[in-house]
């Protein structure tokens, strides 16, 4: 499912507008975003959570050349399903 069929999906499941569906799928990615970015978790229960988690640097290797590389550190965004979407997509 890509973002346009998301936006059809929530227009009729919540009987809104595509517009008004659209305005809040942005919204919804617009804060959670600015969560994660201040470091804060969002939690969504019974379908899950968003956190940032930090990947610490280390080393690779090319997988053409053989070489080592060095992979520097990051914060990645972790999603943990929440027990509900688990059990239904069981």
């Amino acid at each position: 499912m890509n973002k346009a069929q998301l936006i059809d999906a929530m227009a009729e499941n919540a009987g809104l507008t595509k517009a008004d569906a659209k305005k809040a799928l942005d919204g919804f990615i617009n804060a959670t975003t600015g969560a994660l970015s201040n470091g804060d978790r969002v939690a969504l229960v019974g379908f899950g959570s968003f956190s940032i988690s930090n990947r610490k640097a280390r080393t690779g290797r090319n997988p053409q050349t053989g070489k080592e590389i060095s992979i520097p550190a990051k914060n990645v965004v972790k999603f943990k399903a929440g027990a509900e979407l688990s059990d239904k997509v069981k």
